[in-house]
């Protein structure tokens, strides 16, 4: 049977939480204005799904719609500030936004 020792199984972990830590650090910027207008947008939206399901105006079908695209634009956003070194281009930030103008969109029509 093969079975990994304690410690070399904590080593990989520990190794793997070094390795990932500056990608994460990466997306981190605070303080640029156009990675903070799109996160607080991405905020602001769930804020009104959370609301329309709580208040009952969406159903919690419609909700996981939205936040699968919520979470389709952060992943693009992570992926376009890797490129670019934790910032966003004016490019970037102009197809996001309208990627969440459709949704912001969406989400209105659902709850009226």
């Amino acid at each position: 049977m093969n079975v990994i020792p304690k410690f070399a199984l904590i080593g990989l972990v520990a190794g793997a939480a070094l390795v990932s830590a500056p990608v994460f650090a990466q997306s981190a910027v605070p303080g640029h204005p156009r990675v903070n207008e799109v996160n607080g947008r991405l905020d602001n939206q769930q804020n009104r799904i959370d609301q329309g399901v709580a208040n009952g105006t969406m159903t919690q079908k419609q909700a996981a719609r939205d936040e699968t695209h919520d979470a389709n634009i952060a992943r693009r956003e992570s992926a376009d500030e890797a490129r670019h070194g934790g910032h966003l281009t004016k490019a970037e930030q102009n197809r996001l936004n309208r990627s969440e103008n459709r949704n912001s969109r969406h989400i209105y029509r659902q709850k009226h």
